[in-house]
This record gives C-alpha cells, sequence and structure tokens, in this order.
C-alpha cells in the first residue's frame, strides 16, 4: 500500500521542507527511534516527517544512486519498527511502505506529527525501561534532546494540536468524496492513486492520515474535510475566499464574487477570475531599442503567493472568509488572524524574509505543497517582493496590527499601467461626451459617408450650399472628432477630395 505522495518529488525535497526528511544509508534502530520522537513531537508544528532507510545522506541531503535495503529483511524492519513505536512513550506507530528507487529497494517511514505530545523516548536500548528517557525535537536536519527554552516550550505543547489536525466530531466518513481524494492522487501521481480503486475506503483515509479514532468510531480529520468535502463551509463557517472588484476609489460602484468549495478549488479559481478579469498586459516600444517594455498591471506571481498564503496562514475557527478587495490603484488581500508570535507587527514591517519557528495549520501546507500551490517555509514574502520589483511595480504593503489580529497585504497597481488606465478613461470619456453633442444632421452625414463623398455631395445633402462658411459649421467638427476622414488626407485641397466615416463614426452611429 503506498503513501499519498509522489515519491521521486519527496526524495528530492521537492514537496517536504529538508528539515522533515531523515536520509539513512542503513538500518540503524536507536537513531530511527530517536527521529521518530523527534517527529512525532513535532516541536514547530511542520507535520511531522518521513525517514527514508536505504539512502546515504549528505549534509542532510540524499546521495544517488541509493544504497537500497536487503529485500528479504523488509518484513523484519516493519516488525522493528512496531517495536520501536512500543518503547517511545505514549506509545507512536507511523506508517511504513516499501519503495523502489532506481532499482533499489528503500523503506520510507512516515511520521506524522502526534496527538499526545510530549513524546519521549530512551536515550540508549542499553537501559532500564523507564531510566534516563528524553524528549527529542528536530533541528534543522538532526534530531537532538529537548532542553531548556526548547524543552519548556514543548511540554507547553502538550494535547495540543493544531486544528487542522483534529478529528471533527460533527462529521463522518461519508462527508469525505472518494472522487477528490482520487483527484488529488492522480494529479501529485501517487502510487496510492492505484491501489484507491481496491482498497476499502477507510483504509485509504488512514493511509492519507485524513481520519482517525477506532474503527467504530472513525472520523475525519478537519484538514481531510477542507480538502476532500465538497462543501467545507458546512464544518467551517465562511472558509471561503470573496473577491471584490471596486470600481471607483469611493468603493459604491462595486461587484462581488465567492469562491466556495476544497481549498484548492477555490484558491484555484479565485485565481483564475483574477487573471482573467483583472490582470493587464502593456507593451510599450522605447525608441532606439529593439525590445519593447512588457508590465503588468499586477503581476500574477505575487498576487498568487499573497492568496496561497492567506489560504496557508489563516485560522479556520475563526468565521472569516479570505477577503481580496481590487481597487483601481491596488489589490488587497486580507486574512484572519495574523501571524504567530514571535512574529509581530515591527518584523513584518522590517524584514523581506520571515521564517516562522510555528505553524498553524501544518497539514494544510502539506497537500498545498503536494500541488505546487505554495512553496517550502519562508518563501512567500520573498516572492512577493520579487515579483513586484521584476514588474517595476511599487513594493508591497504587508502588515498587522499590535495584536496581531489580521493580516493584511497591499499590492499597489504598476504607476505606467494606471496612468495609460487613466488616459484610456478620459479618452473614453472624451468620446461619450462627442456622442452627446451629435444632431441628428451629424448622425445622417455619417451614414451617408459610409461610401466616400465630394464636400458639395455632402452639403446637398443637408440641404445647404456649398459655401466654406457650411463646411466649418458642419464638416470640419466632424473631422477634428476623428468620425470622419480625408480619402487623400496628404492634399487636403485636391480636386477629387472625399470624405469617408471612420471606423470611430460607424461605432458612433
Amino acid at each position: 500500500m503506498a503513501l499519498g505522495v509522489n515519491i521521486n518529488e519527496l526524495v528530492n525535497g521537492k514537496v517536504i521542507e529538508w528539515e522533515r526528511l531523515e536520509f539513512k544509508k542503513g538500518w540503524n534502530p536507536e537513531d530511527i527511534m530517536h527521529t521518530l520522537c523527534a517527529f512525532a513531537n513535532d516541536i514547530n508544528n511542520w507535520g511531522g516527517g518521513y525517514i527514508l532507510v536505504g539512502i546515504a545522506e549528505q549534509n542532510g541531503r540524499p546521495v544517488f544512486p541509493p544504497e537500497g535495503i536487503n529485500p528479504n529483511k523488509i518484513d523484519y524492519f516493519q516488525g522493528e519498527i512496531t517495536r520501536l513505536g512500543h518503547l517511545i512513550s505514549p506509545n507512536y506507530l507511523p506508517i511504513v511502505q516499501p519503495y523502489i528507487i532506481e532499482d533499489k529497494h528503500v523503506l520510507v517511514i512516515y511520521a506524522p506529527a502526534g496527538d499526545m505530545r510530549p513524546y519521549s523516548a530512551p536515550e540508549s536500548f542499553g537501559q532500564k525501561r523507564g531510566q534516563n528517557r528524553q524528549y527529542y525535537i528536530r533541528s534543522g536536519s538532526r534530531s537532538i534532546i529537548a532542553k531548556n527554552d526548547n524543552l519548556r516550550k514543548l511540554q507547553e505543547l502538550a494535547a495540543r494540536v493544531p486544528f487542522d489536525d483534529r478529528i471533527n466530531q460533527e462529521a463522518d466518513l461519508n462527508d469525505l468524496s472518494l472522487g477528490l481524494i482520487r483527484d488529488f492522487l492522480q494529479e501529485v501521481r501517487s502510487d496510492l492513486f492505484e491501489d484507491s480503486t481496491t482498497m476499502p475506503f477507510v483504509d485509504l483515509c488512514r493511509q492519507m492520515n485524513i481520519v482517525k479514532g477506532p474503527k467504530e468510531g472513525v472520523r475525519p480529520l478537519n484538514v481531510g474535510l477542507l480538502f476532500f468535502s465538497h462543501e467545507p463551509h458546512r464544518f467551517f463557517q465562511r472558509s471561503w475566499i470573496e473577491v471584490v472588484i471596486r470600481k471607483d476609489e469611493a468603493g459604491k460602484d462595486f461587484k462581488e464574487k465567492y469562491f466556495k468549495g476544497p481549498l484548492h478549488q477555490q484558491l484555484r479559481e479565485s485565481l483564475s477570475f483574477i487573471s482573467s478579469n483583472i490582470i493587464s498586459e502593456r507593451v510599450v516600444k522605447v525608441e532606439g531599442r529593439a525590445e519593447a517594455e512588457r508590465y503588468f498591471n499586477f503581476p500574477y506571481g505575487a498576487i498568487e503567493e499573497a492568496l496561497a498564503n492567506a489560504v496557508y496562514h489563516k485560522s479556520y475557527e475563526v468565521g472569516k472568509p479570505i477577503e481580496v478587495q481590487i481597487w483601481p490603484d491596488k489589490i488587497e488581500i486580507l486574512s484572519f488572524p495574523g501571524p504567530i508570535p514571535p512574529i509581530t507587527a515591527k518584523i513584518l514591517a522590517e524584514n523581506r524574509r520571515i521564517v516562522a519557528r510555528d505553524y498553524r495549520n501544518r497539514r494544510v501546507g502539506d497537500f498545498l505543497k503536494e500541488l505546487h500551490l505554495t512553496e517550502g517555509r519562508g518563501t512567500g514574502i520573498p516572492t512577493i517582493y520579487r515579483e513586484m520589483k521584476e514588474n517595476n511595480s511599487p513594493a508591497p504593503i504587508i502588515e498587522t496590527d499590535a495584536n496581531c489580529t489580521y493580516f493584511l497585504t497591499i499590492l499597489p497597481v504598476n504607476r505606467k499601467s494606471n496612468q495609460e488606465s487613466n488616459q484610456e478613461s478620459n479618452q473614453e470619456s472624451n468620446q461619450e461626451n462627442v456622442k452627446r453633442s451629435l444632431n441628428e444632421k451629424n448622425l445622417n452625414l455619417l451614414r451617408y459617408c459610409l461610401e466616400p463623398r465630394s464636400k458639395a455631395e455632402m452639403l446637398k445633402r443637408l440641404g445647404l450650399s456649398n459655401q466654406t462658411a457650411n463646411f466649418r459649421r458642419h464638416i470640419q467638427p466632424l473631422l477634428e472628432q476623428g468620425l470622419i476622414e480625408r480619402t487623400i488626407p496628404e492634399e487636403p485641397k485636391n480636386r477629387n477630395q472625399k470624405y469617408i466615416t471612420t471606423l470611430t463614426g460607424r461605432e458612433t452611429i
């Protein structure tokens, strides 16, 4: 039975941070036990981690090709992992799955974050049961003994499970969709996709770690409902994205659209809507240079990162949606609450790279990373700054209040784009004024000049004599407004000169 991840992307650190991966060249039960304990304690709420036995490591990175393990010992190793889990207190059972990578047998141990923190393990096998037990945590790509401040922090996390990893007592197994689960597994190219056609649904959900509980009382986890139920807002109040387009600075003329459903679907659909309806590209030819300047009113990459961050980090315990306010001069993305301490408003204002020590949604982030909708820790804010800079847009504004009750990202419009948009709006306004100033005689002439006509023919059409004063009063204004044009523009006084209605004139008619 496979795991619900793409194994090739996993071993290359593409969907899981390196700190959450540990590579073992061979079977080392004592080290493996300590790492299992550390992943179970999950002091930073990263979501546990993976141990890959049969792949050597150098500086925390895998060494290829894999060393591999003896396939005849795989059953023995799986039994040993169960024994190691019982040496950890409280007892802890990871998920174990053998794989073949580059023709070598590798044992992958998925160690999700535990529900009964803190966990302890014997410092060595030579001690009597209960003696010299230690609490282990992750530090970089190593497992270490928790001491001093780290030990106090771990003890404060006793039996505290992040909201997205908790059991939802108001839902049951039927609230999870097999179709949504299979779509996810197929998209991430997990080997579990093929198994999902034949295995019992509850076993599939357990393998993906989106349900917990005894056989007679299996319940979905909140993260399972957020990604694999069709209506998450039934369980989490207002868990959707609201996009509001403000057409004027006063904000009185607006339209709004709600994006509901599984988190990854609402994120993609709202981004697609913004891309199609809001983002526009400008191409400006620069004199003396072969390449034209290209820029967008708002860079898509910055919007994508800011909105994905909001989905990742908002609290789904709080009944407030993610709000995207689109103004003529900026986009505001607001979520609740703000960042988790020790990040403060001052840190946000003074730093362009923020590396959090703790995460609100350890499992939401994992699924978003598997779908390549967000990247690893600490990359979000730098990406937003980089995308805005590359588009020659003003720097973003990222803020919260003193109590960290909200998280707001403001993306100002590209100034050149805004100026051109204003010019276009003024031109459109002028055209509307021109249309309002036309009388029936003017419209009669425009219709008549759909075919080329001479000055004399035009004035005769109006019942007027062919005089200069009549030309200036009735024909000259249409020329100046671009509603008609000369057929021989380079020779205004040519005896064969005629006039024809322009495209603008046709639109006016």
